[in-house]
């Protein structure tokens, strides 16, 4: 679980990220939808390659075996899967059932989520009681909420 909900958090802060640097308006939905999922791939990819060579560094064992690779990947999976709804939602947008201003809101309000519900669990692991998880939520919620705000602000 702790590998899952570190790949929800790094994939919605990623994703938040590249709609902060992207003008999907003036590139378009789908161009907007390739570059942001080829992004986090590529990011995948690039921690994927990091985390088998620094095993292999710690552990003396061989870098190009299935097993390395799968547990890689498997500590990965999560990222890519955060960043295929807000692709998603800007296909949809290609398509036209979407515009593109509302395509980017949905994407970041999905991030904020993820990263509101993994915040409650996080408060939820380390204390049992009502109000962790609300501080852990408000504080997750915050960081992802910020991001998406400096889009606006910068653009």
């Amino acid at each position: 679980m702790h590998r899952a909900s570190f790949g929800l958090i790094y994939g919605s802060i990623l994703v938040l990220s590249l709609l902060m640097a992207m003008d999907e308006v003036r590139d378009g939905p789908f161009e907007a939808a390739l570059v942001l999922f080829g992004s986090v791939f590529a990011v995948t990819l690039a921690k994927i390659f990091a985390e088998v060579l620094s095993q292999a560094m710690e552990t003396g064992e061989r870098i190009l075996t299935r097993k390395a690779f799968g547990a890689a990947w498997s500590h990965s999976h999560s990222t890519l899967l955060v960043a295929n709804v807000p692709t998603t939602i800007f296909v949809l947008a290609g398509f036209g059932w979407l515009d593109v201003a509302t395509a980017t809101a949905i994407a970041q309000v999905f991030c904020v989520f993820v990263l509101v519900v993994i915040g409650a669990r996080v408060g939820w692991v380390i204390n049992h009681s009502w109000w962790l998880p609300i501080g852990g939520a408000l504080f997750a919620g915050s960081v992802g909420v910020g991001l998406a705000a400096m889009k606006y602000a910068i653009h």
